[in-house]
């Protein structure tokens, strides 16, 4: 009688909310997947494993990579979702899979505000428009004169429906007026492959991937889509310098956990990603990629909290406005 009695005591112990606590603060004690909603080879993997190489030193255990593509990003993202808030999977996230999917598909597989406990900011990424090497244009102005006179047979590619790429060439077509035909691939990667086989017209890219490629001319950059130029492409024009007078679609990648994860982890990964941040050799390597590194007051969870709900109210006007849906 005693036995079982103390057994069973032991038990509720083991359960209640303090023991987790305590093994939540040791986190992590095992491998843990980073879920990178885009294949490998693109701008967003190849940052994610930067991050992870890391995160693994930084956290003593060894953080894996798992690509899960489709959706525009989606796909991945509600595979993190819908995963026990356990601390064994996070996701590297961008604007496609927390705002551009809310607003494309009309049932989207999850609430970015309420499914996910934000994380920190990671990134900022600057896009650029880059077309096929025998395009006939060389500046911003020549390409939208020859769009519109041609745009019935010109087609341009993204990462997938919803996706941060597609969404950037949306706005910029809508702004420059013209209506292009949208091919949607699982990923950048393989919308860069078609593109430097001209079998798509052009590209809204992130720039770190696409600066080897416009320097080894296999691709051609005609305008950066961002308000300020980029010492990873100096020499290259914004929109906004080219007539395209405010014009900017600079995005962001961030982590994710699903919601419900304990805060001791949150935070420990908020730390980690700062500490790494904040390394001098790191920042030097992101930067010359092209990319920008958050401040120090703009990463934690409540900056990434507010950011993913402004950006769900700020882009919704223009997004709508483009009459784009989700293929």
């Amino acid at each position: 009688m005693i036995r079982p009695l103390i057994a069973a005591t032991l038990a509720c112990i083991m359960a209640s909310p303090v023991a987790a606590q305590t093994n939540a603060s040791t986190w992590p004690t095992r491998p843990v997947t980073m879920v990178v909603p885009f294949p490998a080879g693109g701008p967003v993997d190849l940052v994610a494993r930067i991050f992870a190489q890391r995160l693994s030193e930084k956290l003593g255990q060894q953080i894996v990579p798992e690509n899960i593509g489709g959706a525009g990003g989606m796909s991945g993202a509600a595979r993190v979702a819908k995963a026990t808030p356990d601390g064994s999977v996070f996701l590297f996230g961008n604007q496609g899979t927390h705002v551009f999917s809310q607003m494309l598909y009309k049932k989207p597989l999850y609430n970015a505000v309420t499914d996910f406990t934000p994380v920190s900011v990671a990134i900022t990424n600057a896009k650029i428009l880059v077309t096929r090497k025998d395009f006939p244009a060389d500046t911003l102005s020549e390409f939208a004169a020859f769009a519109k006179s041609n745009e019935a047979k010109l087609h341009y590619g993204s990462a997938g429906s919803g996706s941060a790429t597609q969404v950037t060439c949306i706005l910029l077509n809508s702004a420059l007026g013209i209506n292009v035909t949208h091919v949607p691939y699982r990923g950048t990667g393989p919308a860069m492959q078609d593109l430097i086989g001209g079998r798509i017209d052009y590209v809204c890219d992130v720039i770190s991937v696409t600066v080897p490629l416009v320097e080894s001319k296999v691709i051609k950059a005609i305008a950066l889509l961002s308000p300020q130029r980029s010492p990873a492409m100096p020499y290259l024009a914004t929109a906004h310098e080219q007539g395209l007078k405010d014009f900017d679609t600079d995005g962001w990648n961030a982590f994710f956990f699903p919601k419900g994860v304990p805060e001791s982890m949150v935070q420990r990964l908020a730390r980690a990603v700062n500490e790494i941040l904040e390394d001098p050799a790191m920042r030097e390597r992101l930067e010359g990629l092209g990319l920008g590194v958050p401040a120090p007051d703009r990463r934690g969870p409540e900056v990434l909290d507010r950011l993913v709900r402004s950006d769900l109210v700020i882009l919704a006007a223009p997004v709508k406005a483009s009459g784009a849906v989700a293929e």
